[in-house]
């Protein structure tokens, strides 16, 4: 069974369109491998955190920032399909 991803975000601090973008960016690069993304309105303030099939692996508040969408793609890669090359968001960055 193709697993789901949820994004838990604060609709009071103006996140469903943070949170629909980078529904839109997974559903996009793991098209074969998701059953789906689910966007779930927090019932607590500040709320920012994303699962898959109920497996927390990342928590704004933790983390003390929102997932870079590399970075989102990288861990829901790490679970979902760890062979898959996700092209330049495999790429690090040259400073």
């Amino acid at each position: 069974m193709k697993p789901v991803i949820t994004i838990e975000y604060c609709p009071k601090c103006g996140w469903m369109l943070r949170a629909a973008y980078m529904a839109q960016e997974l559903l996009t690069t793991f098209t074969g491998e998701l059953k789906g993304v689910l966007l779930q309105p927090a019932e607590i303030s500040g709320r920012y955190i994303v699962y898959i099939n109920g497996n927390k692996i990342f928590d704004r508040k933790e983390a003390g920032r929102f997932p870079e969408i590399k970075e989102l793609k990288q861990l829901v890669r790490d679970v979902v399909a760890p062979g898959k090359d996700l092209g330049h968001s495999d790429k690090t960055s040259h400073s």
